[in-house]
């Protein structure tokens, strides 16, 4: 049927194996089914469309064996509250977006501004954004899927360039959500005010004045970053653990190195070329399956490829994507004085799109190495059987 629509947009499906297949069979063919979804969600004329959406909506509830029925749904603030819905069991991301947004009073040309997570709160208290949910993804079928991660569906603001704060600031709600955001990841310590600004912000926040805390609060370090769950990187040696905050157009690492010596770098998206999510398949001690997050970076004008080790992968990969996008709407309202900032990815779109004639996917890898183009949203799936389809 997407043939049909969309001709040769569309890519080929895997082949199929008429034998009985062997396990590596088995795993290859799984992975081409991963890669062949994740190609086909490049183009958002694909996932608009009702053919898709009714497709994606038939393979999440058949698999996970959810029929469509009445249920309830909590969406949570970051201040701990949540508004509960009414929904049926198969309204998307967007339509419980749209339908929590209306009950919060958000204008609707202020929802592009904000995003539906997977959110796990830990017995430690620290704050873990899973990921960002797709808008054709089932959100309560997704919630039954990862029963065992403890997840909770949240609200967020989704920009990466604290300046947009001030366009959501004249509504009510928008300003709302916007404090409590912030609220919540000074507690959490995802951003870290300065003892001086930490005392003036307490002041603001004693008198309940959201507008001038929002506005000081920008001028504290990682304000506007996503914060990821401590991983392990190669970078500048092998086994390093680190801390990363992806956000204002860098990848900032607090790395660990072996010695015991701390050491913070910025990656700066302007000198970031290509990018790439591998599935590694489950530990050898049969724990929960891995994934590297990939990037070839300019480093004193030589390439190099620096890897992180991280279940928020596709979180990252979706980060600097909509980072990239932004600045991409900059330079168009900028004019040319912006070309400057520019990945070096977007600089020559020729020569971006396909390189040493490798075909360009959504950022999602299985056990090969493959450029993606960084422009383009990402999406994240469950694991997709053979049956399923």
């Amino acid at each position: 049927q997407l043939r049909r629509l969309f001709g040769s947009a569309v890519p080929a499906f895997p082949p199929k194996f008429y034998l009985a297949m062997t396990k590596s069979m088995a795993d290859e063919r799984r992975a081409q089914l991963e890669q062949y979804l994740q190609n086909v969600t490049l183009d958002t004329n694909i996932t608009n469309s009702d053919v898709f959406i009714e497709f994606f909506r038939k393979l999440q509830q058949e698999t996970f064996k959810i029929p469509t029925q009445r249920a309830f749904l909590d969406v949570y603030l970051a201040d701990g509250s949540s508004i509960t819905l009414d929904i049926q069991t198969s309204d998307t991301a967007d339509r419980i977006l749209q339908v929590t947004s209306c009950k919060m009073g958000l204008s609707r040309e202020l929802i592009k501004y904000f995003s539906l997570f997977f959110i796990q709160d830990h017995d430690d208290g620290a704050l873990s954004v899973v990921k960002k949910v797709a808008e054709f993804e089932l959100p309560y079928v997704s919630l039954q899927s990862m029963k065992d991660l403890h997840c909770k569906l949240g609200i967020r603001k989704w920009y990466m360039d604290p300046s947009l704060d001030t366009l959501l600031m004249d509504c009510r709600a928008s300003m709302d959500l916007l404090y409590m955001q912030a609220v919540q990841e000074v507690k959490k310590n995802w951003i870290k005010p300065a003892e001086g600004q930490m005392q003036g912000l307490q002041f603001l926040q004693k008198r309940t004045n959201k507008a001038k805390f929002l506005e000081k609060i920008r001028e504290v370090q990682f304000y506007g970053y996503v914060r990821l769950d401590p991983c392990v990187c190669d970078y500048p040696e092998a086994g390093c653990s680190a801390v990363i905050y992806v956000g204002n157009n860098e990848i900032n690492c607090c790395i660990k190195l072996p010695a015991n010596q701390t050491k913070e770098v910025s990656f700066k998206i302007n000198r970031l070329r290509s990018w790439q999510v591998a599935f590694l398949g489950a530990t050898e001690d049969g724990e929960d399956d891995t994934l590297e997050f990939s990037f070839e970076y300019n480093d004193s004008g030589t390439w190099e490829w620096i890897t992180l080790y991280t279940k928020q992968a596709f979180l990252l990969s979706t980060c600097l994507k909509k980072m990239i996008a932004e600045q991409m709407m900059k330079a168009t309202k900028g004019g040319p004085e912006m070309e400057t900032e520019m990945p070096e990815s977007m600089k020559n779109s020729k020569k971006s799109s396909i390189q040493q004639k490798q075909v360009i996917h959504s950022g999602f890898i299985s056990r090969k190495r493959l450029w993606v183009r960084p422009n383009e949203e990402d999406c994240v799936f469950e694991k997709i059987r053979e049956e399923d389809l």
